[in-house]
């Protein structure tokens, strides 16, 4: 395959894995290259300005994290929206092109069919049917709008406060193990340098 290049990429057309859907219904299509910023700008106008009831956030691949990120900043924006996720595979289609191919003979296309995960995921402002597969209520709220922006916040900067500074005390608990043991060393040491003395 070093002589290839992949010159095209295409995502295989299949329905929304939510029956009774809207047919206006927006699907944020995500991509591994998406920018969540402009995802989530346009995502909020439609369920704010528009007035939509109901988003869908799909993505496959390698944009299945980016797809979840996104769901979970929405959900905390807006909050009290009800989720029903899918989990599925999908077929990529992956075109590769001859680089170097056979003087005077035809260009060498590869057509590869690959079977990705892909995650669906449906946001309602409306209950959704609790029985389903993939279901969950929405999260409980802090409070008026202004202080769960700023719980937001706190819980974020606490939840990265609490997560990244515990591995350091760990190295150094293990550092401290070590530190321990270094006074041995220097009786190990001793004892190599003893042994020319036992020599001579």
């Amino acid at each position: 395959m070093e002589n290839f290049r992949k010159v095209r990429t295409s995502e295989e057309e299949s329905p929304l894995p939510f029956p009774d859907l809207p047919p206006d219904v927006v699907e944020m299509k995500v991509k591994e290259g998406s920018k969540i910023r402009n995802l989530m700008n346009f995502a909020m106008a439609q369920m704010e300005l528009k007035g939509s009831r109901q988003i869908v956030f799909s993505g496959c691949g390698r944009a299945v994290t980016k797809t979840i990120t996104c769901v979970e900043i929405m959900k905390r924006k807006l909050g009290g929206l009800h989720q029903v996720t899918k989990v599925r595979y999908k077929t990529l289609l992956e075109v590769w092109e001859n680089q170097d191919p056979l003087p005077g003979g035809p260009a060498q296309n590869l057509t590869v069919h690959k079977n990705v995960p892909s995650i669906c995921i449906l946001l309602s402002r409306d209950p959704l049917d609790p029985n389903q597969t993939g279901y969950q209520p929405p999260e409980p709220r802090h409070g008026p709008g202004t202080q769960l922006g700023d719980a937001e916040d706190t819980s974020g900067s606490s939840a990265k406060g609490l997560k990244r500074p515990l591995p350091p005390p760990h190295e150094e608990l293990l550092t401290k193990k070590f530190q321990v043991q270094v006074p041995d060393n220097p009786r190990g040491s001793g004892t190599t340098d003893r042994q020319p003395d036992h020599h001579h």
